[in-house]
């Protein structure tokens, strides 16, 4: 008897929970237009109280490059929080104008994605790169007929790097799992949120005042007059009261008498027919021209150090002796800007990335996550050990040799060239593939079939 009367104490919370919510969701039928105003903001604040703020707490506890990008992130939702709230105010403003209003969430998107970008050496790099592939789902506002699939569309982008942070720390840190789910639920959210409010666009106040023309104007705040209308074009000093072109339009009409005022050359004069002329030096103008040499571009010293989990290895030209040995598993080594260098990087770390370098040979041993090469010309790599992924984009030139334990390593290449792949037959023997550079592309009735091109292969 107890354990009924309790499960219908339960039956009945979870429906005033329910009819509570009805009521949040479809305020205009309950409190009017204000009331819908109130229920729409109160449903974004929902989410930033609720999966916002766990993947903030679990972002400061990482710490480092992703507590940054989440202090990124939530100021992003704030402001678009602020947006919401002014459409639930306002009516709709001109196109011209709603593309103001918008700028500052367009900005925080921008920022964010910089922020990845600027950071490509971060052990963090995927918990970066989920974010920045994900956040542009915050443009929903600018979607009119269906924006919650949009944001799912950019949710589905992240789980590309948050499958590989599942992978990198399923066993080690269970911090990074949540991570992963706190921040896939903000958009699990927003879905629903959109669904519940906005479903076809963004629902803006009919009876409202106008919208200001900018987020974040004070209210009640005074717009200048605009500027007066200009003046008109200036006339020109030689013929008063004509416009500037009228003097041109005058000596034009004046025909074959437009030649009667120039200066007669005689033949001693002229060039063509006196070579001496043309080795006297020609007269000094007012300004002399300068002709020294212009400022060789400063040069930035080399660099190779330990920076907390990253090994920078920068600037380095036409040396051929440079060493990492002392490397651990978590470690990322970073090359950048260098010039007919040779590198070993010796034992297990992370990864490695390669950028804007020529020239480079690098060898290494091991590496559990990725090698990536970016921007570079003419560069080889040789792996000793085990590799599971090698990528390599907007590059010109590049050997890659692989050792018999890394012959099952993905590589996946874009924007390159003249690329090729050493695989090993026998003792200090190997065997050069090419690969394809080109490709074909065919309907076979149900979908496209791409396949490289018999040319490139």
């Amino acid at each position: 008897m107890e354990a009924l009367t309790e499960r219908l104490e339960r039956a009945v919370t979870r429906l005033e929970q329910l009819t509570s919510s009805a009521n949040l969701a479809n305020g205009d039928c309950v409190n009017g237009v204000n009331g819908a105003a109130s229920g729409c903001v109160d449903a974004f604040d929902c989410l930033l109280n609720g999966p916002l703020n766990d993947y903030m707490n679990i972002s400061r506890n990482i710490g480092s490059d992703v507590e940054k990008h989440a202090v990124m992130v939530d100021n992003a939702l704030r402001t678009q929080r602020t947006f919401l709230k002014m459409v639930a105010e306002h009516q709709e403003p001109a196109k011209t104008e709603l593309q103001d209003l918008l700028k500052p969430i367009s900005d925080h998107i921008q920022e964010i994605q910089n922020f990845r970008e600027r950071n490509r050496g971060s052990l963090l790099f995927n918990h970066l790169s989920a974010v920045s592939e994900s956040i542009p789902a915050l443009g929903w506002v600018a979607v009119n007929q269906k924006p919650g699939p949009y944001v799912k569309e950019m949710n589905d982008a992240a789980t590309f790097y948050t499958n590989r942070v599942l992978k990198d720390y399923k066993e080690t840190d269970k911090r990074h799992v949540d991570w992963v789910r706190s921040y896939l639920s903000i958009w699990s959210e927003m879905q629903a949120f959109i669904k519940r409010h906005h479903t076809t666009g963004l629902f803006w106040n009919k009876t409202g005042p106008l919208a200001p023309a900018s987020l974040f104007e004070p209210p009640n705040t005074t717009r200048p007059p605009p500027p007066p209308p200009p003046g008109p074009p200036p006339e020109d000093p030689h013929v008063p009261g004509s416009p500037p072109h009228s003097a041109l339009f005058a000596q034009l009409n004046q025909g074959l008498d437009i030649t009667k005022g120039l200066k007669h050359v005689s033949d001693h004069q002229k060039t063509h027919k006196n070579p001496d002329l043309r080795t006297q030096e020609a007269p000094k103008s007012g300004k002399a021209k300068k002709t020294g040499p212009l400022a060789a571009p400063q040069k930035r010293p080399p660099l190779l150090e330990l920076d907390g989990k990253k090994w920078r290895v920068e600037n380095f030209e036409q040396k051929h002796d440079l060493l990492i040995e002392e490397t651990e598993l978590k470690q990322v080594v970073y090359i950048f800007a260098c010039n007919d260098v040779t590198l070993h990087v010796k034992g297990k770390l992370n990864s490695i990335i390669v950028d804007n370098c020529k020239k480079l040979a690098l060898v290494f041993d091991n590496v559990v996550g990725i090698v990536e090469i970016i921007n570079c010309k003419a560069v080889q790599l040789q792996v000793l050990g085990c590799v599971p992924t090698i990528s390599i984009n907007k590059t010109d030139g590049c050997q890659l040799y692989l050792s018999a334990q890394s012959l099952g390593c993905h590589i996946v290449s874009a924007k390159s060239s003249e690329m090729n792949v050493q695989v090993p037959q026998g003792d200090d023997d190997y065997r050069e593939f090419p690969l394809p550079e080109q490709f074909k592309t065919v309907w076979d009735g149900s979908k496209l079939v791409t396949e490289p091109s018999e040319m490139a292969a």
